[in-house]
């Protein structure tokens, strides 16, 4: 059904500013995003999701907005992104915008006034204290670089909040003008025809923060009445929460307990997401196998949105200490690799040294697991980081279209650091290696091997729609589960060690007589459900059953 396409997409990420520049001046536009919009149709994602592109100083990536109505001039006008809505809807794309709620920039119309005059109409559009809050050093989220959550103004004369940085101070949600301004700037949106929100920052949104306050003390009704009115004016708007919480609080984003109210369908699932690191890094599934087990059933309307990679760095804060070292230990050993105390500031290419058998076994992991697929711009080619650039940046170099002068990415004639940010130009991940262009050209690359999963993946729907449960293998280091639904039932096996294994699938196991390898790391000569073999960091995909019952 139409209105719950988003359990059957593929979402790739990126940012305009550094996917590609249309006017040579170095910066990524959304011009850009339109010539490469065949690409993308090609690779066989249907969900384009865009980071920020609102007016902003930029000082943190786009996220500090001075205008939530507008276009930043570098990267075109509403002209452009209305062409852009255009060609993506003729070629059967989706558009998805970040949607940044919690807080705005300092330099915005609204904090300009507000901190100007205490009477000023925007005074209480923000979050302030006359008096030192006992708490301004507690709940910071980029511990090591932020240093309080509450700054004085001397202009304002108070305190005012700002669960990031100091110059993006936080909206007062419990103001009922702030709640309905935020949802007429969500109606906009969709009145151009975007079709979904990425929700930045998600439990800080719905804070009702005062100092000393419980910061679990949420306001989740904001986000039932933000569902209902978009639900009124597009039924098929999906929002997707950024929310990083405890398995008991996740529920409360997607709804009552009691099915009462619906809110926002997909959550990023980051339980799953530190599962399947800790499982790459130690070669053994056993903390993917428990992540599934324990996975909370969700409501009819509800999605886990899965990822490997995001644009920030990968979060790791919900393992124990000794799994969490365990994945340092494999993926980011140097303090440079490491992040607020918590992440890995790298793309994973490097994480698994470029190691190709490894790389398309990970993503074959990622893409069969319960939920939506969300993929980063690079990732399909194996781009690599520049950890010379600060914080989360490392990850956000220009996309790597070919091998000619700045990859591709501008036309202008500019030394690198001209650009928004450098591109990569050195070692095994420079774009002279990795890059579009010369993937496209060889049937073996990451990019074609990609462009295939995706398009099986659309012959897959269980994967999206279907209860996904574990099946008992001998193999320790075989991971085994499947996917049912009315339409099918698939098999999936993924071995995470580089040592070849055989075994069983468990009998009896339903199926029509006819089982079909669907996807693979590489032709196998047979295919039998009770002596199967895997290739060391091999997968198969494996259809049991197919019915012409569609969901």
């Amino acid at each position: 059904m139409s209105e719950r396409w988003y359990r059957n997409a593929v979402i790739y990420s990126l940012d305009v500013r550094a996917f590609q520049d249309s006017n040579g001046d170095g910066v990524g536009d959304l011009q850009g995003v339109i010539s490469r919009i065949d690409y993308l149709s090609r690779l066989g994602v249907n969900t384009v999701w865009l980071g920020p592109i609102h007016p902003s100083p930029w000082r943190d990536g786009g996220y500090d907005v001075t205008d939530h109505y507008g276009i930043h001039p570098a990267l075109g006008s509403l002209g452009d992104f209305a062409e852009l809505m255009n060609v993506a809807d003729e070629r059967g794309l989706r558009v998805m915008l970040d949607l940044v709620l919690n807080h705005t920039s300092d330099e915005h119309p609204w904090f300009t006034s507000a901190r100007s005059d205490p009477r000023s109409p925007y005074r209480d559009w923000y979050v302030w204290s006359q008096e030192e809050p006992p708490d301004r050093t507690e709940g910071m989220v980029f511990p090591g670089v932020q240093q309080t959550t509450w700054t004085y103004c001397d202009q304002a004369g108070a305190w005012y909040h700002h669960r990031f940085y100091d110059f993006q101070p936080d909206l007062n949600i419990c103001n009922r003008e702030v709640r309905d301004e935020l949802a007429k700037i969500v109606s906009f949106w969709q009145r151009l025809g975007v079709s979904g929100f990425r929700i930045d920052a998600a439990p800080f949104t719905i804070e009702q923060t005062r100092p000393g306050g419980d910061p679990t003390d949420r306001d989740y009704a904001f986000l039932t009445e933000l569902r209902e009115k978009t639900s009124w004016r597009r039924g098929d708007a999906v929002f997707l929460a950024e929310a990083n919480v405890r398995r008991d609080e996740l529920m409360e984003f997607f709804g009552d307990a009691d099915g009462a109210a619906n809110r926002l369908q997909m959550l990023f699932a980051f339980e799953l997401n530190e599962a399947l690191m800790l499982a790459l890094a130690k070669q053994d599934p056993e903390a993917v196998q428990e992540a599934l087990e324990t996975l909370p059933a969700l409501p009819r309307h509800g999605q886990w949105a899965t990822f490997l990679r995001n644009h920030d760095e990968v979060d790791l804060s919900g393992l124990d200490e000794q799994d969490r070292q365990d994945v340092f230990d494999a993926f980011g050993p140097q303090r440079r690799h490491q992040l607020y105390g918590r992440g890995i500031r790298r793309r994973l290419a490097p994480m698994l040294d470029g190691d190709q058998r490894r790389l398309r076994m990970a993503y074959s992991l990622q893409f069969t697991m319960p939920g939506t697929p969300v993929l980063r711009y690079g990732d399909e080619i194996g781009m690599g980081e520049n950890l010379q650039l600060p914080e989360r940046d490392a990850i956000r170099t220009p996309m790597q279209w070919s091998a000619t002068a700045h990859a591709g990415f501008t036309t202008a004639d500019v030394a690198d650091d001209a650009l928004i940010r450098p591109v990569i130009d050195d070692g095994p991940f420079s774009y002279e290696h990795v890059n579009v262009t010369d993937q496209r050209r060889d049937p073996d690359s990451l990019l074609v091997w990609f462009e295939r999963m995706l398009h099986t993946l659309r012959e897959c729907e269980e994967i999206g729609v279907g209860e996904h449960d574990l099946l008992p293998v001998e193999s320790t280091s075989v991971l085994a589960h499947r996917a049912e639904a009315p339409s099918g039932t698939v098999v999936f096996v993924h071995n995470l060690t580089d040592q070849p294994v055989r075994f069983a699938l468990p009998t009896p196991i339903e199926h029509d007589g006819h089982p079909v390898e669907v996807f693979s790391d590489r032709e196998y000569d047979r295919l039998d459900l009770g002596d199967l073999e895997l290739d060391g960091y091999g997968f198969r995909w494996i259809r049991l059953r197919r019915t012409h019952a569609r969901r």
